[in-house]
């Protein structure tokens, strides 16, 4: 190795050896020490960003809009079926019929009374639904399709009314339905929707220690192959599809 290479080397060496052990200049402190500040700060409560503001009692209001079946969130107002015939036939018929019959696939509101037991049962609001405040509840949110939230509240009692008529829940097209007596209005099927009552019914198959394996003394049975069922219908026992 040549004298001046040799030269290059041990300056190259003294350098690293420099870098490596000399003491930290005030730059890098300065560094260092806004690390660990920035540390500490990023451990503190974030400061309110200032954006946006208090949501408005009104603006509030405005989406607070649940119904309860006892009648609790519904809103002043009042109508009659007479007045909701109108309506109805303005905003919901085209696609529900004129007397809640449904038109093409869309939803059929009346009829279908006594069919809960046959093997193609009509739900609707007379033959199904449990509560008035459901109805109210769901043309509230919901309806017209869309155009949902443009109706007042004296039509939205108005369009129930008339829903109920059409259900024959109620006789008179002038009875005026409004927030005091809407949850006094009990439909047909109301009697057969209840309450989970597992936690009381089941609770006597309830064990502290449950058997998870070899449970039953005697070999299982078999009841029954799904061959023999045969629940896939034929072509003429079969439901008509268009």
């Amino acid at each position: 190795m040549s004298r001046s290479a040799k030269f290059i080397g041990l300056s190259l060496v003294a350098a690293a050896a420099l870098f490596v052990f000399a003491p930290a200049s005030a730059p890098a402190k300065q560094k260092v020490a806004a690390h660990h500040d920035a540390d500490k700060s990023a451990a503190k409560p974030a400061a309110k960003l200032g954006v946006g503001r208090v949501a408005l009692p009104e603006e509030v209001a405005a989406w607070d809009t649940d119904v309860r079946p006892d009648g609790q969130g519904l809103p002043p107002g009042k109508g009659t079926a007479k007045q909701g015939d109108e309506i109805f036939q303005a905003q919901c018929a085209s696609c529900h019929g004129e007397f809640g019959q449904g038109v093409g696939r869309w939803p059929v509101l009346a009829g279908g009374l006594g069919t809960l037991k046959a093997e193609r049962p009509d739900k609707t609001v007379g033959s199904y639904w449990p509560d008035v405040s459901t109805v109210y509840d769901y043309v509230q949110r919901a309806m017209p399709f869309g155009n949902a939230r443009s109706l007042s509240h004296d039509e939205l009692y108005s369009v129930v009314a008339y829903i109920l008529m059409m259900n024959d829940v109620i006789k008179d097209e002038n009875l005026e339905l409004n927030e005091k007596n809407l949850a006094t209005i009990k439909l047909p099927n109301a009697a057969n929707f209840f309450d989970d009552d597992r936690e009381v019914s089941e609770k006597a198959f309830w064990k502290k220690d449950p058997c998870m394996k070899n449970c039953k003394a005697e070999t299982p049975k078999v009841l029954g192959r799904a061959a023999n069922v045969d629940v896939t219908p034929d072509e003429k026992s079969g439901p008509k599809v268009d």
